[in-house]
């Protein structure tokens, strides 16, 4: 009986998790919800998970704003380099935020490459995470206008530092995707935006594809 509810569960959460896809699609969120953001040329963007940097090319060329590209993937790293490699404003680092300072495998997966998720078509190599903490202090950031998290599986770990740390009181907006391959990811989940509600409040939801934040002293 145990093997038949486990079975359940899972067809329920994949059922559960095409339909949000879906949702999202018929929505247009990646050309809409995810630009939708009072930015301006002045705005502070971290965007960790830089993967080939798509992302803050749209956010960029909207707000002409400041983003910081968080990339532990050599390999995508040297592409957000080229393509950005004349605009002052972009800044590229090699290495991922996280809850602690720690070098370790990363599987590479194109844009799912991940820390935490590994299949038979990944290859690996070495790569960098950093205590988001430290690397504040380092950057000099005092306030992030956006922050877009994207980090297959490491968000769990980065959000419960940046909210045990206070660090998320400085970001005004908070763009994540939580992924439910991670263990326990819907109780994971569901801790993190119950302490979320403390300081922020839901702009959208789309479980398991893209929600976002605002800060409630804006």
């Amino acid at each position: 009986m145990s093997k038949i509810l486990d079975w359940l569960d899972a067809w329920l959460i994949r059922d559960s998790f095409q339909r949000e896809v879906r949702r999202w699609f018929r929505d247009k969120g990646d050309s809409t919800l995810r630009l939708d953001y009072p930015l301006d040329a002045e705005s502070i963007v971290l965007d960790v998970g830089g993967y080939k940097g798509d992302f803050t090319a749209l956010i960029h060329e909207k707000f002409n704003c400041r983003v910081f590209i968080f990339e532990p993937v050599s390999v995508f790293y040297r592409i957000c380099q080229k393509r950005f490699a004349n605009n002052a404003k972009i800044t590229i680092l090699n290495y991922g935020l996280s809850d602690v300072d720690e070098v370790c495998q990363i599987y590479i997966a194109e844009d799912s490459s991940s820390f935490y998720k590994r299949n038979s078509k990944t290859s690996e190599e070495v790569a960098q995470l950093r205590n988001c903490e430290t690397v504040f202090k380092e950057l000099g950031i005092e306030k992030v206008d956006l922050m877009k998290i994207n980090i297959e599986g490491g968000e769990y770990n980065l959000v419960g530092k940046l909210i045990n740390s206070g660090l998320i009181e400085k970001i005004k907006y908070l763009q994540i995707q939580f992924h439910n391959f991670v263990e326990n990811s819907k109780e994971k989940r569901e801790n993190l935006r119950s302490q979320l509600t403390k300081t922020h409040m839901i702009m959208w939801n789309y479980e398991f594809v893209w929600e976002s934040w605002r800060l409630k002293s804006i």
